[in-house]
């Protein structure tokens, strides 16, 4: 059993590659990209969500971006009483930066619908969490109301890399780009500024072929950061030790889901890990 378990674990994320592709395929049959593209002119002004993490660890605090999370593929469904809206608002009371909605289908039960769901309940900018290998999905969200997208480096070669995050920068959405190692923070500090914009990188302390978890990945690679740059530690945060330890060393941009998702009261939750 355990030998089968393994190599399940080592594709899950090229399996979810492969059916975004697909995915993206059957979109564009529905709506073409050009008229996509018309509708993302048109959209309104999108929040400012690096603007956001700044302005919170400007003043001192934690920069919390909260996620709206039902399932995973490894967890399975996480919060079965899933209501974005109240989420979003608990979260926005509790005083976190900006929101992180999944909107995957097939792998974390998400929806484009829970992005503007969550949106509109609340002034928070929000990154439209998914995994992205295409310019159509970039204009789909920001049609969708998203303020930012993720750019994860492991799942693109680098020219993909660069004309997305490009590509997005032109649409008016900010970009997280998330790595796992110093060969892709190395690739993702390649990224240029754009018209005085810089992408947010966020470290995934979860190996996405692995899912093992280590807070270490963060403070190693924050060594090799440019000095004031922010940077977004992702996964494992879990207790208040956790917390201080991440701020002792400088880091104050946290994305945080599964366990605000475990507890009845999400903005409890955050409160307590953070604020308390």
């Amino acid at each position: 059993m355990n030998a089968t378990a393994a190599p399940d674990r080592a594709d899950i994320l090229q399996r979810i590659l492969d059916r975004k592709r697909e995915e993206v395929a059957q979109r564009r049959g529905c709506v073409p990209l050009a008229e996509l593209r018309a509708r993302a002119a048109d959209a309104p002004p999108a929040r400012g969500f690096v603007a956001a993490v700044r302005a919170k660890r400007d003043a001192g605090l934690p920069a919390v971006i909260a996620e709206i999370k039902k399932a995973s593929p490894s967890k399975g469904v996480i919060r079965a009483d899933f209501d974005p809206p109240a989420i979003a608002r608990s979260y926005a009371e509790a005083g976190a930066a900006c929101l992180s909605v999944l909107t995957d289908v097939d792998f974390f039960q998400g929806a484009d619908v829970y992005l503007q769901q969550a949106r509109a309940a609340c002034a928070l900018p929000a990154l439209r969490k998914d995994f992205m290998v295409d310019a159509y999905q970039l204009a789909e969200a920001r049609v969708l109301g998203a303020d930012c997208i993720l750019l994860i480096v492991s799942a693109l070669e680098q020219a993909e890399l660069d004309d997305l995050h490009g590509e997005a920068m032109a649409l008016g959405l900010d970009v997280l780009v998330e790595v796992h190692d110093a060969e892709e923070l190395d690739r993702a500090l390649r990224l240029p500024a754009i018209d005085g914009r810089e992408a947010l990188i966020g470290v995934n302390n979860r190996n996405l072929r692995t899912f093992e978890v280590s807070l270490d990945t963060t403070l190693d690679l924050q060594r090799r950061m440019p000095a004031g740059r922010p940077l977004v530690t992702e996964s494992g945060i879990a207790t208040p030790d956790d917390v201080a330890r991440m701020r002792e060393a400088g880091i104050e941009a946290f994305l945080v889901g599964e366990s605000f998702m475990r507890d009845p009261e999400p903005g409890a939750a955050l409160r307590r890990l953070f604020f308390v």
